[in-house]
């Protein structure tokens, strides 16, 4: 059956709030440099009192993808929770206005949508305070099956296997997207995440996961070895593992073939937020194209030196016409 969207994203709904600061500021307020960390409610509120103006846009490692992949012009629909307040109303909009569908109800509980408080230094360094808010309330209810199997391609972030109801909802998803012969991705977002359930995330990217997308430092942590024998490990785990080293550029291993993509040129690196969801996003609009690994690669690529350019994980070009010569 011909898929009606390319890709279906599922994940943490995040309002992304990006703000230029300083080393003092950092310091002034006890913040660990070019780290995240999670933060309750009152800190939050806290923090937000105290950065400066900044901006306000849906993000979310699995959001900011899907927002890429309609900025590429793919079609594609976000699966992920927020509440009906004003951030909540931020995020809605700004996914939507994108391009991407966005077809989960409001929580109603009372719990405030989940934001992150993204600090960038002048050094481009990005320190995030994450409060995930109503984010993490995310359960099996939230999965429409039958939007699963419209889509080529259900690509998951990482983030969600701390939850429990939220892994639950991952897991249908899988058996959804596998029952209507999909395909299944995963992003494996963070280094700290992939320890934290090291043994459950291998057993879940060899029993469940097509597409797997890992920077050096995850892919590492969840072999415990070095990139090159890393590479080796995940070859036959998945279909294709697409891997992202930086300035490196990327490494894409299937059963068949290993490629080196090289980085895209950038003149200056000014925020590096989102450079992992948009490589995701090019890789996954050259993908379900039928495009050959170098090429969807080499998208990818493209789609991160955008975003790292600029402040925010919302492309300042027009990402069609970038990739439209690959």
């Amino acid at each position: 059956m011909t898929a009606e969207l390319d890709v279906v994203g599922i994940g943490n709904a995040i309002v992304d709030v990006i703000t230029q600061t300083t080393d003092v500021f950092l310091a002034d307020n006890r913040l660990d440099k070019n780290s995240m960390r999670l933060i309750d409610t009152a800190e939050a509120e806290a923090l937000y009192a105290k950065m400066g103006q900044g901006m306000e846009m849906s993000g979310g490692s699995a959001g900011n993808t899907m927002a890429g992949i309609a900025m590429l012009g793919g079609k594609g629909a976000f699966i992920g929770k927020v509440a009906g307040d004003q951030l909540g109303q931020v995020y809605r909009h700004d996914i939507e206005a994108v391009g991407s569908r966005f077809v989960t109800t409001d929580l109603a509980d009372g719990t405030p949508t989940g934001r992150c408080l993204i600090l960038v230094t002048p050094d481009a360094a990005r320190t995030m305070n994450t409060y995930l808010g109503a984010a993490v309330r995310l359960t099996p209810a939230d999965i429409d099956e039958a939007l699963i199997a419209s889509a080529q391609v259900t690509y998951m972030e990482g983030y969600l296997w701390d939850p429990p109801a939220a892994k639950e909802a991952f897991l249908k998803a899988a058996s959804a997207a596998h029952g209507a012969g999909r395909k299944v991705s995963l992003s494996l977002s963070d280094a700290f995440c992939v320890n934290r359930h090291l043994d459950s995330f291998r057993d879940l990217v060899a029993g469940h996961v097509d597409v797997l997308f890992a920077n050096e430092a995850e892919i590492t942590a969840l072999y415990g070895t070095d990139f090159d024998q890393a590479v080796q490990a995940v070859r036959g785990q998945v279909a294709v593992a697409a891997l992202t080293r930086s300035e490196k550029g990327a490494v894409i291993v299937t059963p068949d073939e290993i490629v080196t993509v090289p980085a895209a040129p950038v003149a200056k690196v000014v925020d590096t937020t989102g450079a992992g969801d948009l490589f995701a996003a090019g890789f996954l609009y050259g993908y379900t194209r039928g495009r050959a690994m170098a090429a969807c690669g080499t998208m990818g690529a493209i789609c991160a030196a955008e975003i790292i350019s600029h402040y925010g994980a919302r492309s300042q070009a027009d990402l069609r016409q970038l990739v439209a010569g690959v």
